[in-house]
């Protein structure tokens, strides 16, 4: 059956996410779905190898205390503000399956990051989606006009890697009705003080998200924190899975949080790289935003086909980067910031490639 009719009528007409390619055809240098080019710490392999017993045969603790307790000493709230998640993804699926119903509203700044349409369809709510400014700047009055029971802010923003200040997801924070919703995926690649977890003390309409996927190394252990009011937590709890992360993503992210120093070190060199790459590119004729996460936007101004192009050739020449085929973008190419041997590669590619 082609169309299976008892499948929901939106799901069908929907299109799922798209995630960034992870061939096996071949050993390419990885610069498209922003991960860490650095492993994470000995201090998480050497507790993955204890962990690794007999006692896989048990579930998982449900509510992943030890990683509650040791998140909440991190990041200074109370262990009843946090709540542990299969990645941050699985943490944006529980907030809207705990808020959003039938053509309810949820808000956003386009372009960001393309799960966020999906998990609206997949509830039936309703997208609105508020353009960035060129600058992109925190299109804070379009957003709380908009009137979202969620209001979904990536911060640092994906793809473009530009940081919205505190102040302004404060202002927006204080001036929404609903439920904002901070991204904090990359926010440990950006400038200190710009996370909106200090807006918990204040205030209650807010949810921060960090995940281990990117700056700890742990793409593979998928494992997220949401902080927000003990009320919230509460209530987002009763609509996760059961043991929704498994023993050894908790022994992992345990771990990772017992060794900030090897993270905060990987950052240091990521952003290292981010620098001499933005130089790089800029001298080869692309226009690259400024950037608080570990990538980058790059473009070719009214150059699309050019950039597929490149792309393409880049992909045949062993090097893979993100190209997104939706207006505004199309003339950009997305590139994970790698180790400097991995920039290299790519510059060189980079080079063979142009003029397209």
């Amino acid at each position: 059956m082609d169309n299976p009719a008892f499948i929901r009528s939106h799901v069908r007409g929907l299109s799922g996410y798209v995630p960034g390619e992870q061939p096996n055809d071949r050993l390419y240098v990885k610069l498209n779905t922003n991960e860490s080019p650095y492993p994470p710490s000995p201090g998480v392999l050497e507790a993955l190898r204890a962990a690794t017993t007999g006692a896989l045969r048990l579930y998982p603790d449900p509510r992943a205390v030890l990683l509650r307790e040791r998140a909440s000493a991190v990041y200074g709230v109370s262990p009843d503000q946090v709540l542990v998640g299969n990645g941050s993804d699985e943490l944006l699926g529980i907030i809207m399956r705990a808020c959003i119903g039938l053509d309810d509203r949820v808000a956003y700044p386009v372009p960001t990051y393309s799960l966020y349409p999906v998990l609206v369809a997949l509830q039936a709510g309703s997208a609105v989606e508020v353009p960035f400014p060129e600058d992109f700047e925190l299109p804070t009055s379009a957003l709380v006009a908009a009137q979202g029971r969620i209001t979904l802010v990536c911060n640092p923003n994906a793809p473009s890697g530009t940081l919205s200040s505190l102040v302004s997801v404060a202002d927006l924070t204080r001036r929404s009705r609903g439920l904002v919703v901070v991204d904090e995926a990359y926010m440990d690649y950006a400038a200190e003080g710009a996370s909106a977890l200090p807006l918990l003390r204040e205030h209650s309409n807010v949810v921060v998200l960090r995940t281990f996927s990117k700056s700890f190394s742990l793409c593979g252990m998928r494992v997220g924190l949401a902080f927000g009011s003990p009320a919230v937590i509460r209530e987002l709890e009763k609509v996760k899975d059961s043991y929704n992360v498994g023993q050894l993503g908790q022994v992992a992210a345990v771990a990772a949080l017992g060794d900030l120093e090897w993270m905060r070190a990987n950052v240091c060199r990521v952003c290292a790289s981010r620098d001499e790459l933005t130089g790089a590119l800029r001298a080869r004729g692309f226009t690259v935003l400024p950037s608080d996460a570990n990538f980058l936007l790059a473009r070719l101004p009214a150059r699309e086909e050019p950039v597929r192009r490149l792309c393409q050739g880049l992909r045949k020449r062993g090097v893979l980067v993100r190209y997104f085929d939706i207006p505004g973008l199309r003339d950009a190419v997305r590139i994970t910031v790698g180790a400097p041997d991995e920039v290299r590669t790519l510059l060189r590619a980079i080079d063979e490639t142009l003029p397209v």
